[in-house]
């Protein structure tokens, strides 16, 4: 899967993907890194395919809205990146099944949650 991860979430984020065998970029990764807006967000992973990784409300609302871009929105209130890192861990396996049949997946502190 292709994933492109917001600047409010740390860059080991996608890192951690690449790992897990994944092709993530982060924010970092793209001309304007963490100033990119999020209209130039959506259309990066419109046109590469890939899944919007955020913590932002916004993405939700476009979602809604259009239907793009796929997103994995993080839903966590506040928490280390440690602590985030362990929570994606454990679903991962669930968010890769999720993404076969749904184009968002939200993820929270004890539930992964697919939407419609």
């Amino acid at each position: 899967m292709k994933f492109l991860v917001d600047a409010q979430l740390p860059r080991r984020i996608a890192n951690w993907l690449n790992e897990a065998g994944h092709d993530a970029l982060h924010a970092l990764d793209l001309p304007l890194k963490n100033l990119t807006p999020d209209n130039e967000v959506i259309s990066h992973a419109k046109q590469d395919g890939r899944i919007v990784v955020s913590k932002d409300a916004d993405f939700v609302q476009t979602f809604l809205i259009t239907g793009e871009p796929s997103l994995l929105l993080i839903s966590t209130g506040n928490i280390n990146n440690t602590e985030l890192e362990k929570i994606l861990h454990a679903n991962l396996f669930g968010i890769e099944a999720a993404f076969v049949s749904s184009r968002f997946v939200e993820v929270t502190r004890d539930a992964l949650v697919i939407h419609e």
